[in-house]
């Protein structure tokens, strides 16, 4: 401010200065976290999400020998859970909590759509696999299991590798569907209600993520999956992934204007 300026002359200027800034439209995608944090969410997410899946899991058979009801009470603790995970860190990392979903997006991001980088998804991946097993170790510390005792429960068939393709699937077409039509908003409802759902409706009751896979073979109860079948179960899970993008390239085909560019 110079001495003949009147008093109040700069903070009104400053003022429609502000005023005159472009503001970002409604609706726009805010500056992305710092990766440190992002890699923290997923960890941390991927944690909560196992520790629920395992520890609901250990009650329900502490509570009940009726395996239904046991199945019952660790699906509805997962679509609680899984549902207030995604609408607490989807903000922060996007809330994958799973190598799939992560994958899927790189894929997708290198072709041209938004998504991780490789850069990214070389921290992301790691943090869930870390998170996934820390959760089973914190509910086997939480009910008095052994901290690390492997799965005895095996999950070889055939038939449990089909509905783990047929789950995984779904979750990506669900997903990306609703990244395709501009409604993931919906997603902490649809996709804690979608795993819901396929617990009951696959053979394999829905693990669809390899990291939650890998965490549930450290714990010998109700969720576990032996290491021997883990690695199968991965692969299915992979190739469900890949069908379900598949799957949303074919129904949420993007159609072409007058000029023969995409629509947006």
């Amino acid at each position: 401010m110079t001495a003949t300026e009147p008093v109040g002359a700069a903070p009104a200027a400053e003022t429609a200065t502000a005023a005159d800034a472009p503001q970002p439209a409604p609706g726009a995608t805010p500056p992305r976290a710092p990766l440190v944090a992002r890699a923290a969410a997923e960890l941390v997410g991927t944690a909560a999400l196992v520790a629920v899946v395992v520890g609901s899991g250990i009650q329900a058979t502490e509570l009940t020998d009726d395996v239904a009801l046991q199945l019952l009470a660790n699906s509805t603790a997962t679509v609680f859970g899984l549902g207030v995970l995604i609408a607490l860190l989807g903000p922060v990392s996007g809330a994958h909590f799973n190598p799939a979903v992560t994958l899927a997006e790189w894929w997708t991001a290198r072709r041209g759509g938004a998504g991780v980088t490789a850069r990214e998804l070389a921290v992301y991946v790691p943090s869930q696999i870390a998170g996934a097993i820390a959760g089973a170790i914190l509910a086997d510390a939480m009910f008095g299991e052994p901290l690390v005792k492997w799965s005895q429960h095996d999950r070889s068939a055939g038939n449990l590798l089909l509905g783990e393709v047929v789950a995984t699937a779904g979750l990506i077409l669900l997903i990306f569907g609703l990244a395709r039509t501009d409604r993931l908003r919906f997603a902490p409802v649809a996709v804690a209600s979608y795993i819901g759902a396929a617990y009951w409706f696959t053979s394999s009751t829905s693990f669809a993520n390899p990291a939650v896979t890998i965490g549930r073979a450290f714990t010998d109860t109700f969720a576990g999956i032996a290491p021997a079948s883990v690695p199968a179960f991965v692969v299915a899970q992979l190739a469900g992934a890949v069908v379900g993008l598949a799957l949303v390239a074919v129904i949420f085909m993007r159609g072409k204007t007058g000029s023969g560019q995409s629509a947006a």
